[in-house]
């Protein structure tokens, strides 16, 4: 018998279907030979602190290198604790089953680095020594499942793409829970979270935000006039910036007393051909999707893996834009298929057929999979977002195959008065791919079409205006241009040579970034604001105390990222990488243990359920740092915050002074005091009338 897992119960009926094993038992499906059976995800995790024997925050135990790291089953938070997820357990005890019941094991998970460690974590885990094999495939039809059972990979031709897995895994680990500990037990009054690639990323946010708060607007003032020649209107704009508004009116009367015409001092006209562009890698289409639909970047990928698992678009977390050239024959039958439907059917006159553009072609630009493309199988029935979503990449991949834009500009200089003003056009030659969608002009703005004339003639001026403007500060960052700042990061580097080298390297990959931005929002330090994303009190407070360490240092999330690609492209050896890891783990331990934050007098108090560690007290609650105790008080109850005599008092004596005016659910007030009961826990002891 042969075993295919599979990443999630989905992708396994999938190919369950195919492979004829349509018999359900539970977790897993039979048949012709074949059990096929599913992950949900990670279903294993490196070991937690407490699982080394660490169960507090407590410098003597940093920085903490685990050595050799621990797989634990998947936990999940239930109340104030975690606990081993029992839907993942009975799950892994299914795949042992399987797995020593097989002959040969096919790895069906996600074709990619985040798929391979999945498997690898549970072959680990398992002590399975079956002999395995790998299908990678790009897309979920069951031409392409066929396909890839035909040309199944021998499971080692992987083991480079493991090693940078869980170097990345290892490496978001020591960082991730050093840095994080380090910071919280510097500063002493709250958890601050630091990870490898999330604190440079909190990073970038802040900084914009800073410049753009920080920038001081100016008005400007420019003259623009307005000029008929052929009955066609068109504008030309003065060239000096005024500063002051009675500048540009004394020019203005000027002018006014003084009838004169513009004359054209030279024109110059140049061809440009705009290239189609090529197809959506994730980013790509997460900020199409985030500018054009405002869709938040992970909304766009579940979507996409939405419309992947349902066999309508080929794998999305891919980071390349191209296609390999055995895959160039299908795609005109892709275009065929897709022009049978609308909105599509409108697009058959700007196809070329004759001379399809091969741009996207390139076998060395395609990565683990190939740019987005749709499939042979049209959807009937999508929600609006998934169909707004299909639409992208399908007139995406129309532009791609089409002929180059081309447009005529024509730059114009005039002088009115030994004033210069200038006015430009353009007008296309050859529509191209822009005829796939009828936009032409990126920012949506059609620049005006020019009557034909020819230097040194003279223009009647019909209207002069004054325009008042202003400087513009920094835009925020969207979720689009913050995925860009992302994937570029290497470029910002301001080293030269550095810069060389990373250019092309991105903090983060298309599979995480979108992860990396919900984490942010979730641990409080970045929000939504309607289109920007800006920092919160918290995130610029963070940034404030981290933001010259190395944990922030964009340059060195992005060197890891190159050497995890060298990793996986076995230039590198994942052994040297890892001795790096700690290395940098311990001297970034080291430099946050050693800031210093003036703290507020705080009352020390020892945990009156365990008898054994000092209180943390923070705004909003107070609470014991052994997690195994984890008692804790909020200190805003029923909208009163509790003071810190009360606290006192509660910890100490077990009961607080009579607190006033809290008000109940129904909006009731009352007054009572706070009291701890015989398994210390609060209550209320209402006042006596």
């Amino acid at each position: 018998m042969k075993v295919v897992l599979a990443e999630k119960p989905s992708v396994a009926r999938e190919i369950a279907m195919v492979l004829g094993a349509t018999e359900k038992n539970e977790g897993y499906l039979t048949g012709n030979g074949y059990a096929v059976t599913w992950s949900f995800g990670h279903l294993l995790a490196l070991g937690m602190p407490e699982d080394y024997g660490i169960s507090s925050f407590s410098k003597q135990s940093l920085p903490i290198l685990p050595a050799p790291f621990k797989l634990t089953v998947k936990k999940i938070k239930k109340g104030k604790q975690y606990r081993v997820d029992s839907g993942a357990s009975q799950q892994l005890k299914i795949i042992e089953k399987l797995f020593a019941a097989c002959d040969h094991i096919i790895v069906a998970t996600d074709a990619g680095r985040e798929g391979e460690l999945i498997f690898r974590y549970i072959y680990d885990y398992l002590d399975c020594k079956k002999p395995f094999e790998r299908l990678w495939i790009s897309s979920l039809t069951e031409k392409a499942i066929r396909n890839g059972f035909q040309n199944l990979k021998p499971g080692v031709q992987y083991d480079e793409l493991f090693q940078a897995g869980q170097c990345r895994s290892r490496a978001d680990w020591l960082l991730g829970i050093n840095a994080t500990q380090a910071l919280t037990i510097a500063a002493g009054n709250g958890l601050y979270s630091l990870g490898r690639v999330q604190t440079p990323t909190l990073g970038l946010i802040c900084k914009l935000y800073q410049k753009n708060k920080n920038f001081i607007t100016q008005k400007y003032w420019q003259i623009e006039l307005m000029h008929q020649k052929d009955f066609i209107e068109f504008k030309s704009l003065g060239k000096l910036k005024f500063t002051a508004r009675k500048q540009a009116e004394d020019i203005v009367k000027s002018l006014e007393r003084n009838p004169t015409t513009a004359t054209i001092t030279s024109i110059d006209v140049k061809t440009l051909k705009e290239q189609p562009p090529l197809l959506f890698d994730l980013t790509g289409l997460q900020k199409e999707a985030n500018k054009r639909l405002n869709f938040s970047a992970e909304e766009t990928l579940n979507i996409a893996q939405s419309l992947y698992e349902n066999k309508f678009i080929t794998y999305p977390r891919t980071g390349s834009q191209y296609i390999p050239e055995d895959l160039w024959q299908e795609i005109p039958d892709l275009i065929r298929i897709l022009q049978e439907k609308e909105p599509y059917k409108k697009t058959t006159g700007a196809i070329p057929w004759g001379n399809l553009n091969k741009g996207i072609v390139n076998d060395v630009k395609v990565t683990d999979h190939h740019g987005l493309l749709t499939t042979d199988k049209i959807p009937s029935v999508l929600t609006a977002k998934e169909n707004a979503i299909y639409q992208l990449i399908a007139f995406r991949l129309l532009e791609a195959v089409s002929q180059p834009c081309i447009k005529e500009i024509t730059d114009i200089d005039l002088q009115v008065l030994h004033l210069d003003f200038a006015a430009q056009g353009f007008k296309i030659l050859q529509k191209g791919w822009r005829n796939i969608t009828g936009i032409f002009s990126d920012d949506f703005e059609q620049v005006e079409e020019l009557p034909e004339i020819r230097e040194a003639v003279e223009l009647k001026i019909k209207e002069i205006m004054i325009l008042e403007k202003k400087t513009q500060a920094p835009s925020l960052y969207t979720e689009g241009s913050l995925l860009s700042a992302m994937e570029n990061a290497g470029k910002d580097i301001e080293e030269t040579e550095q810069r060389k080298i990373l250019k092309n390297i991105g903090i983060g990959t298309p599979a995480t970034r979108a992860s990396i931005i919900e984490t942010l929002i979730h641990r409080g330090y970045i929000t939504r604001d309607k289109k920007s994303i800006i920092p919160t009190d918290k995130g610029l407070h963070v940034h404030s105390l981290i933001k010259d360490k190395k944990i922030a240092d964009v340059s060195l999330t992005a060197e890891w990222e190159l050497e995890m690609q060298r990793i996986e492209n076995n230039e590198s050896k994942a052994a040297e990488f890892q001795k790096q890891i700690e290395s940098f783990t311990k001297s970034v331990t080291e430099e946050l243990l050693q800031i210093h934050i003036e703290q507020p007098h705080l009352p020390s108090m020892i945990c009156p359920k365990c008898k054994t560690q000092y209180l943390l007290i923070h705004d909003h609650i107070v609470k014991c740092p052994d997690i195994h105790c984890s008692w804790l008080q909020f200190r805003n109850i029923c909208g009163i915050q509790i003071s810190l005599n009360d606290i006192k008092s509660l910890v100490n004596t077990g009961r607080t002074s009579l607190i006033k005016g809290m008000k109940s659910k129904s909006g009731k007030t009352f007054n009572a005091h706070i009291i701890l009961n015989d398994k210390i826990e609060s209550s209320f002891e209402f006042e006596r009338n």
